[in-house]
């Protein structure tokens, strides 16, 4: 695509530059793009993983340290991935979040980034506690 687009700040406008990724912006065909551009983001994890609008979660079950060289491995192909389709994740926002009990408290990290480790998440309408095994969908 030959794309290009600029910044308006304050009536200044910045000069024109190509668009080298990325999906268009409030487009109609722009949602069903990007999953398509995604879409192969599965193959690069062991465990499983959850994809919703532009949001992933990858989780596995830890119960030795092999399964802990496992997701951190996975962690290190989604940067890889990342890297490769130009769409870098940012480790400041991904957090880790150990569910049920008896966990390892291990550290992991992304791009050399230790993870912040949190006992609940909310994300769009979804919370969830390190205390449950489900995910409650708010209303």
């Amino acid at each position: 695509m030959d794309r290009q687009q600029r910044v308006v700040l304050n009536g200044c406008f910045s000069e024109w530059r190509d668009v080298i990724s990325g999906v268009p912006q409030g487009s109609v065909l722009g949602p069903l793009l990007f999953i398509m551009y995604i879409n192969d983001i599965d193959d690069c994890v062991a465990g499983k993983i959850l994809k919703f609008a532009d949001d992933t979660k990858i989780f596995h079950t830890v119960h030795s340290d092999e399964d802990v060289s496992a997701l951190q491995f996975d962690m290190c192909n989604l940067v890889e991935w990342s890297k490769e389709w130009q769409m870098l994740f940012n480790a400041d926002k991904c957090k880790v979040m150990y569910m049920g009990y008896n966990n390892k408290l291990t550290e992991y990290y992304m791009n050399n980034v230790k993870l912040e480790c949190v006992s609940e998440e909310k994300d769009r309408s979804t919370e969830t506690s390190h205390q449950t095994s489900c995910w409650y969908a708010g209303i």
